[in-house]
């Protein structure tokens, strides 16, 4: 017995003096998701979008301002005549050179063309806020999944500190064989099993390394780190679960601030203004132009040696498209098609969402009883084994009787760490389809 508590002592004093030599590379979950909304090159692929939709948000994108154009050109042509006059002489001049410069300013703008303008305007709007959404998706699905990975690694460390106290207590079982077999009270069988048994728990334990090195890298490649192989220690060593959501008040949430739904609900939104914009052109049209031009003649024959023009033109012009092939009505009876589409498609959203929760909560409500069942199996566990080795070490208990009951410990640590993580992950995504995710940041 105090040899078995004087290991777990000994085990305890190395973690936590590894720890303290890597604690200037600790992080917090926040530092991690600070870092990630920083850096992440998805996010930031993301919210240059937005940019580009915030710039396409203009009164002159909609085409609801003027346009001027500044042109200027030359041109000129070289002829050879052939002319024969009326009192029957003949004039034949050769290389005749005329030239024409002309420069101007020219304005056009459509007055009015069914709202089309106003109603382009509002959508572009739309989109931008839809672009917006699409960033805050993109920055829920980071922090959602960099939060699942967060505690996955810690899960794994702490699998990691079980494997390496099973392989201490098999190194320590092994001891004791040598010992037994040396003084003749054991068999070079029982010795050998032991060994067996140390060398399987170590080959885990090398496994364990592995898949806690390859979580480390997913979170340094969500952080877009240089270095995918930075080492770091996480804040938590435990998985804290909050035991607090009420289903009522996710529900709500879910209905008023769920991302998804809210991006259903711009995309009817969005072909609405389709189906305006097409109704739009059913209406007259009315355009403005005006320019303001100069031009420079020169002529090598004839009365004039160059002739200079300059003023101002304007008009206004009225009209209606009358009939189109058809194509307008075609386009209506699509763009209605598209509208019942986005209508069904935010009823459905609406219902996974409402399905996601009851099934998420179901999880997590499952989970945390079955945490409670656990840590007090694993209370009994550590108990047992405590009883089973100080047997063993007196040899009222076989090496097989006691693998077994280190066996029952181990599992019972894992399955313990595995509700924890579950139960964990059923919480995030909670928080994640209610929309208060962000409460992360």
């Amino acid at each position: 017995m105090n040899k078995l508590k004087l290991l777990l002592s000994s085990f305890l004093v190395v973690t936590v003096s590894f720890t303290t030599l890597q604690s200037q590379q600790t992080l917090s979950l926040q530092e991690c998701i600070d870092i990630a909304v920083e850096q992440n090159y998805s996010l930031r692929i993301t919210q240059n979008q937005e940019k580009i939709t915030t710039n396409n948000y203009s009164r002159g994108n909609a085409g609801m301002l003027p346009l001027v154009n500044l042109s200027s050109g030359f041109s000129g042509n070289i002829n050879n005549l052939n002319q024969e006059l009326t009192d029957g002489s003949e004039v034949n001049p050769r290389n005749i050179h005329n030239t024409t410069g002309n420069a101007g300013v020219n304005l056009s703008w459509s007055l009015f063309e069914g709202f089309r303008a106003q109603v382009r305007y509002k959508q572009l709007q739309e989109l931008m806020k839809m672009s917006e959404l699409n960033t805050r998706i993109s920055i829920e699905n980071l922090i959602a999944n960099l939060a699942s990975e967060y505690y996955f690694y810690i899960q794994q460390q702490r699998q990691l500190d079980n494997l390496q106290y099973s392989v201490d207590l098999s190194k320590e079982r092994v001891r004791i064989e040598r010992e037994h077999f040396l003084l003749g009270s054991g068999s070079r069988v029982q010795l050998l099993q032991a060994q067996v048994n140390l060398n399987a728990d170590s080959s885990r334990l090398e496994r364990q390394y592995e898949v806690l090195n390859a979580s480390r890298v997913r979170i340094n490649e969500m952080m877009a780190l240089s270095d995918l192989n930075r080492d770091f220690e996480p804040a938590d060593t435990v998985i804290d679960i909050d035991k607090g959501m009420l289903y009522d008040e996710l529900h709500t949430h879910v209905l008023t601030q769920n991302t998804a739904i809210a991006t259903a609900l711009k995309n009817r939104q969005l072909s609405e203004y389709d189906m305006q914009i097409i109704q739009s052109r059913s209406f007259p049209y009315l355009r403005l132009s005006s320019g303001y031009g100069f031009t420079h003649n020169t002529y090598q024959r004839g009365t004039l040696n160059n002739q200079q023009t300059w003023g101002m033109n304007y008009g206004i012009s009225l009209g209606i498209n009358l009939y189109d092939g058809r194509n307008r009505q075609r386009e209506k009876n699509n763009a209605r098609i598209e509208l019942e589409n986005s209508e069904l498609n935010l009823k459905q959203i609406r219902q996974q969402a409402k399905g996601d929760l009851l099934t998420l909560f179901d999880a997590y409500n499952n989970n945390l009883r079955l945490l409670e069942l656990e840590t007090q199996n694993l209370e009994v566990a550590r108990e047992n084994l405590e009883i089973a080795f100080e047997r063993y070490r007196l040899g009222a208990l076989t090496g097989f009787e006691l693998r077994e009951v280190q066996k029952n410990l181990l599992e019972a640590e894992e399955r313990l760490l595995s509700i924890q993580y579950q139960a964990k992950v059923a919480e995030i995504s909670l928080l994640q389809i209610s929309g208060r995710i962000l409460e992360l940041l």
